[in-house]
């Protein structure tokens, strides 16, 4: 009776072909493996998570004890706390932002950087490590990463003055003078009652010969802090452009009255007064600024260009030579502080004695030919 029935029975159920027969066969097989396996997974995976929360409560022990080192200005023994909790926990961003803090006040910049980076990685949304790390890129002339750097964190805070104003001043720094004026301006609408981004802002505009635009930044800034003679110097300047000479001469006198021993307002002061065709006021400028700073290369320059016209202008042959010798010596000083001055190349090569016409530097050379 059974076996009469089998027929009906594979007639009813559709044929099944060798291959998904093994294959289901296989697919259980690994589903009952699979079921066997997790328990051990599950071990494993609890055992993870265990040792990562033992790492991590020894990583916060670390951390504290590290800012109680570093309260205490215990800054090597603080890097070790803080090097151990990073390492226990590498997504913990406050170790790696201590780190960075005690790098950068130690002058290791490499170390910092690398610090910031890891706090930053831990935490992207860190705007004081992202600013942090900025500056450093900045302070090392990573202009491009620097960039990279203060647009992160403007992300983060697109209201924040200094990065605004940082970010402006890199932007000049690598000569894009449009998108410097732009973040300067922005820095402006943030906090209008700050003198800095005026004053860059007059830098960049000077720079463009933009000089109305640029005086009135530069009064704009004078007028949120009078005191500020660097920025007198820089108005001055925009006024020579100008052939505003006695304007010029009137702010740079001011500068100079507010700080005498601010070198740049005596350099100024003197190159204005040699515009102006006072040689001799414009000679006692340079000296008063090379007697505060000797590398100033415009000092020297200009000195030697009013000891030069007076050679050019006679007197007896004594006086002559020195003023001459005077005044190649300066111009050398000048390209030796800053080599790229054509003008001052050009009068050098100008105003000095081929070697064959000087006894001496020819005598010089006949002994190096015959040693």
């Amino acid at each position: 009776m059974f076996l009469s029935i089998l027929p009906k029975l594979y007639r009813s159920i559709d044929p099944i072909p060798i291959e998904a027969e093994i294959a289901t066969m296989g697919h259980k097989l690994t589903s009952f493996y699979a079921l066997a396996l997790i328990p051990a997974i599950l071990v494993t995976v609890g055992c993870q998570e265990m040792e990562r929360q033992v790492n991590a409560y020894h990583a916060q022990r670390h951390l504290a004890s590290g800012n109680n080192l570093l309260e205490n200005e215990n800054l090597e023994d603080a890097i070790t706390a803080f090097t151990e909790a990073a390492r226990l926990n590498p997504m913990l961003a406050e170790a790696h932002s201590k780190l960075g803090g005690i790098y950068k006040n130690k002058g290791d910049v490499d170390k910092a950087i690398d610090s910031y980076a890891n706090a930053i990685h831990a935490d992207p949304y860190s705007f004081d490590d992202t600013y942090s790390l900025a500056k450093l890129y900045h302070f090392t002339r990573r202009l491009r990463d620097a960039v990279q750097a203060y647009l992160a964190a403007i992300e983060i805070n697109t209201r924040d003055y200094d990065t605004r104003l940082a970010l402006g001043v890199c932007y000049q720094q690598m000569d894009e003078k449009t998108l410097a004026v732009e973040q300067f301006h922005k820095a402006i609408e943030i906090d209008p009652d700050q003198p800095y981004a005026y004053v860059n802002l007059g830098v960049v505009l000077d720079g463009q010969g933009k000089f109305y635009e640029a005086i009135s930044a530069y009064q704009a800034a004078l007028e949120r802090d009078n005191h500020q003679p660097m920025v007198l110097v820089n108005l001055a300047h925009t006024y020579m452009n100008q052939d505003r000479l006695k304007i010029a001469h009137a702010t740079l006198k001011q500068a100079v009255n507010m700080n005498p021993d601010l070198p740049t307002a005596h350099e100024g002061l003197g190159y204005c007064l040699f515009r102006m065709k006072d040689y001799d006021g414009a000679a006692n400028a340079y000296i008063d600024a090379l007697s505060i700073n000797p590398r100033l290369p415009k000092a020297h320059a200009g000195l030697g260009a009013i000891k030069m016209l007076r050679f050019v202008r006679g007197g007896s042959e004594d006086r002559k030579f020195h003023l001459r010798e005077q005044a190649l010596e300066h111009w050398h000083r000048s390209l030796e502080l800053d080599p790229v001055q054509p003008r001052v190349r050009a009068l050098l090569a100008k105003y000095t004695t081929p070697a064959d016409a000087d006894p001496y530097r020819a005598l010089i050379g006949v002994q190096k030919e015959e040693r």
